[in-house]
């Protein structure tokens, strides 16, 4: 179903997967809301937000774990690059102001640029003043419109989303991309736009403000790779609507909210110390819906270092909650006793 098309309008096409994604991930919202879990659990959102901000860098090359990016929030002393501590905070101070930008005013996105890139560009909070190309080695990828057409393009891009009466998720990930596609900035041009798609999905359910989808994004790094490159050579975002809407169900699917005791019996949870519980029901979730999880996934989920989310494990696979398959990296945790 292709979009009306002017001048002004980006070229979209609503593919039948499209629609039926959006429908999915509205009936999960739904059920999310119903329940109510996810809006009283303040510690959930706030290891997502740091989830979402060490995925969003990585994507960049930015080499900090998870929880190096937590101990950076909180004050503590990381050995690491300058230059990616600085990413962090500059990161998580733009994700801070997430629900006050208005995402169809160009000042409050220069503004998230500012502190997105606070001292690591010279043109930090300002459209480029020159060319730019993205390259895969010596190989160029994809060049940027004409800086001299920016700020142009990027207000008649806002009005567009403004006006229309496109669904959120669709018209989110057509912004997401053409932000990509114009290249406004000289530098942070990822982070923004993906910043930016969850800018528009709050505004319509808050729950996105906390939802990682970078996360799933940055586990599919190659994937969001061809999909850019691929609506890029077609001028239509269409394959990059659909491995957005895909990101974005997958993360809703994996949010833990299902009650403990909906997956493991009574009689087994008795058994876990508080610590051991409350661990074991951010990840009950994920395995409910998956089978299995990693060691890396329980790490994602829970905001663990390697060598916490080992010692849970053996403790599961001890008194018998989880069996382990498989040997170093290919090692994965099934659930044991499933409740009867």
């Amino acid at each position: 179903m292709p979009a009306q098309q002017n001048m002004n309008t980006p070229t979209y096409t609503v593919s039948p997967r499209s629609i039926d994604l959006v429908a999915s991930i509205a009936e999960k919202v739904g059920e999310l809301k119903g329940s109510g879990e996810y809006s009283r659990n303040l510690r959930l959102r706030k290891v997502n937000r740091l989830r979402s901000i060490q995925s969003s860098l990585a994507i960049e090359n930015n080499t900090l774990s998870l929880g190096q990016v937590t101990d950076i929030i909180e004050g503590k002393r990381v050995l690491g690059l300058p230059h990616e501590i600085r990413e962090v905070k500059n990161a998580y101070q733009a994700y801070e102001h997430l629900l006050e930008y208005n995402p169809y005013k160009v000042k409050d996105f220069l503004n998230a640029h500012k502190f997105m890139t606070d001292t690591l560009v010279k043109e930090a909070g300002h459209f480029r003043s020159q060319g730019v190309g993205v390259f895969e080695g010596t190989k160029l990828v994809h060049a940027g419109a004409n800086y001299q057409f920016i700020p142009q393009l990027i207000t008649d891009l806002f009005d567009w989303a403004k006006k229309t009466d496109t669904h959120p998720l669709i018209k989110s990930s057509v912004v997401h991309f053409e932000i990509e596609f114009i290249h406004p900035f000289i530098d942070g041009n990822g982070r923004i736009g993906r910043l930016w798609q969850t800018i528009i999905l709050s505004k319509w359910n808050e729950l996105f403000a906390w939802l990682p989808v970078e996360t799933v994004v940055y586990e599919n790094q190659q994937g969001y790779y061809d999909a850019l490159e691929a609506a890029q050579k077609t001028a239509d975002s269409e394959v990059f609507i659909e491995f957005m809407l895909n990101s974005i169900l997958q993360a809703l699917e994996e949010l833990p909210v299902r009650k403990i005791t909906d997956i493991f019996t009574d009689i087994i949870t008795d058994k876990l110390t508080k610590a051991e519980l409350e661990f074991l029901e951010q990840i009950a979730g994920y395995i409910d819906k998956n089978g299995e999880i990693t060691n890396y996934r329980a790490q994602l989920l829970t905001n663990k270092s390697d060598v916490s989310v080992k010692k849970y494990f053996a403790r599961f696979v001890e008194i018998g909650i989880l069996k382990v398959e498989g040997k170093n990296k290919g090692r994965k945790y099934l659930i044991h006793n499933h409740k009867q």
